[in-house]
């Protein structure tokens, strides 16, 4: 089972560094999410992944500590709160500048001519 759960925060966050490395900018969204949702896979694992055990500290030496529990749903809730913000971030820059190009030069050379 930690087999494949390492595998799956390793492939989450090897996708979510890819698409952050575009240059357009929902990528870039898609990409901070999916990384938020890698790195609250990684805190919960550092819980101890137990099945059918109770999450009690000490009871037993197989079981699973709460804490970790609360910090990803807390987590959740920060995530999805940054990824509203920066959906709404990149739909007025798109807006405003006409690309959702990262680096775009054409609006540095507008800007320097007015």
């Amino acid at each position: 089972m930690e087999t494949l759960y390492a595998i799956t925060v390793g492939t989450l966050t090897a996708c979510s560094v890819f698409l952050i490395l575009r240059g357009r900018s929902f990528p870039i969204v898609i990409g901070l999410t999916m990384l938020s949702y890698a790195v609250n896979l990684f805190l919960f694992s550092t819980g101890r992944l137990a099945i059918n055990e109770l999450p009690l500290i000490g009871v037993g030496e197989t079981s699973t500590d709460p804490l970790p529990q609360a910090l990803v749903l807390t987590a959740i809730v920060i995530g999805f709160a940054m990824t509203a913000y920066s959906i709404i971030l990149a739909v007025r820059v798109r807006g405003e500048i006409g690309s959702d190009e990262v680096n775009d030069t054409n609006y540095a050379e507008q800007e320097g001519q007015r």
